[in-house]
């Protein structure tokens, strides 16, 4: 089967699996999702939602969806924090994240480590600019790390879970992540698609690298 036919192919059946997936999982999630509403709202009055904008299939951007899990003034924080903690920027260029990050609240740590504050990216998923199983969606300043694997990752949507995600998230080195989105839109398959879905649920549960 021609590459082109087979990607087309691909697309129609993760198109026709996800959609009745993600509704039933919006449906089965809608009291945990409204509760996390309330606590984000009532937590500081700031927004329930925060879309921040990433890479998606082509190069496109979209705004990925998430429950709040930071101050509102959190990339004012960042900056200052960059500035005056060597040890923190070093650790923001290596790894494009902080395993202390200053900027997450209480709640929001237990909406990371359940996983619950990215239930929202259901909608993504409806709206197609996501799937369920893909390359962890990045940002446009990650874009240069990828080199010439940049044109590989963005031949597939990225997704709410992937090989990443199941391999141990934050505990996994960016190399060793980069290497992963990789290796998933190159050997992408429905076999491989379900392989991560079934490793997703007691990923979550084990909480393994969830920070």
């Amino acid at each position: 089967m021609p590459s082109l036919q087979r990607k087309r192919s691909l697309d129609l059946a993760e198109r026709a699996i996800e959609l009745p997936i993600c509704i039933a999982l919006l449906v089965f999630f809608a009291p945990v999702m409204l509760l996390a509403a309330l606590a984000v709202k009532l937590q500081d009055g700031g927004p329930v939602l925060f879309g921040h904008s990433r890479i998606g299939r082509d190069g496109k951007t979209f705004k990925c969806l998430k429950f709040r899990s930071m101050v509102v003034n959190a990339e004012q924080r960042l900056q200052a924090l960059l500035a005056s903690d060597p040890a923190a920027r070093e650790e923001w260029r290596r790894d494009h994240k902080l395993r202390r990050d200053p900027r997450v609240t209480i709640l929001g740590e237990f909406l990371r480590r359940s996983s619950i504050d990215e239930l929202p990216q259901l909608i993504n998923v409806l709206r197609g600019e996501m799937s369920l199983v893909g390359p962890r969606p990045i940002t446009s300043s990650e874009a240069a790390r990828y080199r010439r694997y940049f044109k590989v990752y963005c031949q597939v949507r990225p997704g709410i879970t992937g090989l990443w995600q199941v391999s141990g998230r934050n505990d996994v080195s960016y190399r060793r992540r980069v290497a992963l989105d990789v290796t998933y839109a190159k050997l992408r398959s429905l076999k491989l698609y379900f392989g991560i879905l079934a490793a997703t649920g007691p990923a979550v549960l084990a909480r393994r690298g969830a920070h």
